[in-house]
This record gives structure tokens, C-alpha cells and sequence, in this order.
């Protein structure tokens, strides 16, 4: 690899492309949103872009797999859906301890999602065809939840209140619900605003949000290049292992953006938008994510993927799935939860 060797010139541009990135998907957000306000497109898709699907790590995944670092990519994969389990659910029961009511389809949902790619991740690897199949499944996945959403009354994917709540408004006073006759919504604990730097699109047209749209995916795209070139330079100079670096430092700097969309539901009284990201977000990295990644570039499955990555997984997801069922996220889940990820951490730098 040519470049930059030293280890702060490469952490500092692995800072800026990771900022580059998570900055381009919130103006893409923010772009599709008002586009599809605008233009009339289904809530039900902006309600898709904006809680089901995590772009940053599917657009920095994507860049591994295609500069032949599937590795570092599959990393993503799993750091990401531990953080989602692990810190985001673990950190909002532990600042604000919630009681919620799941639909058992959903906790089904949730346990179930993660078994096809681990049952093709067995025999040490997975192929372009298994990660197609793996692609093609994350569809009825997400039309199952839609239909499901259609005919109860739980609304864990209600367009409105997944725009307001990524909006993050800035004024901590009690605001009016949108989607709830105008019922307050009490903001508890610390604020999380993370979009203070993203433009706001109210008074443009949607043919003028649809370009901002495409010219902040060719921001993704040169963010993603900057972070895996220099993400690549990093493990190799420190002597890291590209699977462990992707499942920690890269994922956990591109994930905190997931922290904004579980604890400020929370923090506002609606932790069933809180549960429909985590259950959203964990069929997308195990279907959609992987199989993307696949079918670019088989993966290896085998070793620590196996030993360390997996196990891990499945501990966190069936601490979350008991917290769920038993309708109660107390701060002892939370720290239970915070102590897997921690745990986690160690166990890929042992």
C-alpha cells in the first residue's frame, strides 16, 4: 500500500472520512425525506431509509468488499449489529429504564433473523450465490413488518414519528407528538443532537432535494474510499487484525448515529420507535448487510467469526430479546448489556 505510514496522519484521515460519511447520510436523510414529502412518495419508504436501513455501514462495507478487504467488511457487520444490541439498548435502559410491550412476531423476528447467515457461516464461508440468497431475503423480512404494522395498533414504523424523532430538535422543552393528537412528549435524560450541522430542506422543492440526495451519495462514496484507505493503512502499521478492527473502531465510530435513533425515542416516551429500529436494523445487518458484502466478495467464516464474533452476538441478542419479553429494561439489563459489548471488545484484541 503507497500513501501515508504514519499512524496519526492515518487516524486523522480515517476521522474525516468516517465524519464525511455519517455527515453525507444524515443530508441524504434529510434530502429523501423532504423529496418524499414533496413529491409524494410512500411514508412507508422514508420510514425504510431512515430506521430500518443503516447506510453507513452498508455504503463502508460495500467499499471494503469492493477494494478486496471482505475482512474488514464483515467486521462492520457484526460491530454494528453489537453496538445496536449491546450499547444502544444497553445505554437506554441505563439512563432511562422503560417498560414496553413487544408483539411476540417481533421478538420472533428478532431471534430468528440472524440464523440463515449463521447456519451459512458454519462450513467456514459464505459465497456470492448464498450472499444473494442472503440479499433477496432481507425483502419479505421488511414486507412482513409492514404488513404487520398495517394491521396492529403499535406503529414501530410510523413515518412521522421516525422523521421527528431523527430531526432531534434542539429545544429541550416538551414538545407536541405528531403522531398522537397532540398528547406532550416529555424528553428524559441528556440530549442526544447529533444533526446541528445538517442543512434543513423545508423550503426547497423535491427535484431540488433529490439532487442534494445524489450529490451527498458521491459524498458517501469518497467518504467510504478516505476511511477504508486509511483504515486499511492502520491495521496493517499497528499489526491489527482487519476483522477485529472493522467489529470495533470502525464500527463503533460509524454506529453513533444508532444511539440517537434507541435512546432519544426513550428519552421521549416511545420505546416502541426505539424497538423498531433494533429489530429493523439487526434483520438488515444479518440479511441485506451480509449478503450485499457477499456477493461482492465471498467471505471467510471460519476462526474467530466462529469463536468470538458469533457467540457474542447471540449473547447480546438474547439478553435483549429477555429484556423485551419481560416488558421491562431496567438499568441491571443495561449494564449487563454494556459489559457483553466491553467484553467483546477485549476478546478481539486477545
Amino acid at each position: 500500500m503507497s500513501g501515508p505510514s504514519s499512524p496519526v496522519v492515518l487516524a486523522g484521515l480515517f476521522l474525516v472520512g468516517v465524519l464525511l460519511v455519517i455527515w453525507c447520510v444524515e443530508v441524504f436523510i434529510e434530502a429523501v425525506a423532504q423529496s418524499a414529502v414533496s413529491l409524494g412518495i410512500s411514508g412507508f419508504f422514508l420510514a425504510v431509509v431512515l430506521a430500518g436501513i443503516d447506510l453507513e455501514n452498508a455504503v463502508l462495507g460495500v467499499t471494503a468488499a469492493v477494494v478486496d478487504l471482505p475482512d474488514l467488511a464483515l467486521g462492520t457487520v457484526f460491530g454494528e449489529s453489537l453496538f445496536v444490541l449491546a450499547v444502544a439498548v444497553g445505554l437506554a435502559a441505563l439512563l432511562v429504564p422503560f417498560r414496553i410491550s413487544v408483539p411476540r412476531a417481533y421478538l420472533l423476528l428478532l431471534v430468528l433473523a440472524p440464523l440463515p447467515a449463521f447456519a451459512l457461516s458454519v462450513d467456514g464461508s459464505i459465497g456470492r450465490l448464498e450472499g444473494l440468497a442472503l440479499l433477496g431475503l432481507f425483502v419479505p423480512l421488511l414486507s412482513f413488518m409492514f404488513w404487520y404494522e398495517r394491521r396492529t395498533e403499535t406503529t414501530y414504523l410510523l413515518s412521522t414519528e421516525v422523521e421527528e424523532v431523527v430531526d432531534l430538535e434542539a429545544d429541550p422543552k416538551p414538545t407536541a407528538g405528531a403522531a398522537d393528537g397532540g398528547d406532550e412528549v416529555v424528553r428524559r435524560g441528556p440530549n442526544l443532537d447529533l444533526d446541528d450541522f445538517v442543512p434543513s430542506f423545508d423550503d426547497r422543492s423535491g427535484h431540488f432535494a433529490l439532487g442534494v440526495a445524489v450529490l451527498a451519495v458521491i459524498g458517501m462514496t469518497i467518504g467510504s474510499g478516505i476511511t477504508v484507505y486509511s483504515a486499511e493503512g492502520i491495521f496493517v502499521t499497528l499489526g491489527i487484525s482487519e476483522l477485529a478492527f472493522g467489529a470495533t473502531v470502525l464500527s463503533f465510530i460509524a454506529s453513533l448515529e444508532e444511539l440517537a435513533l434507541t435512546v432519544e425515542p426513550v428519552r421521549q416516551d416511545r420505546p416502541a420507535i426505539a424497538v423498531g429500529n433494533v429489530v429493523g436494523s439487526t434483520a438488515f445487518y444479518m440479511t441485506a448487510n451480509i449478503g450485499l458484502i457477499a456477493a461482492l466478495h465471498p467471505i471467510g467464516t471460519g476462526s474467530d467469526v466462529l469463536t468470538v464474533h458469533w457467540p457474542f452476538l447471540v449473547a447480546s441478542l438474547l439478553v435483549v430479546t429477555l429484556i423485551l419479553a419481560l416488558g421491562r429494561a431496567t438499568r441491571l439489563g443495561g449494564l449487563a448489556l454494556l459489559g457483553c459489548y466491553a467484553a467483546y471488545w477485549i476478546a478481539n484484541y486477545l
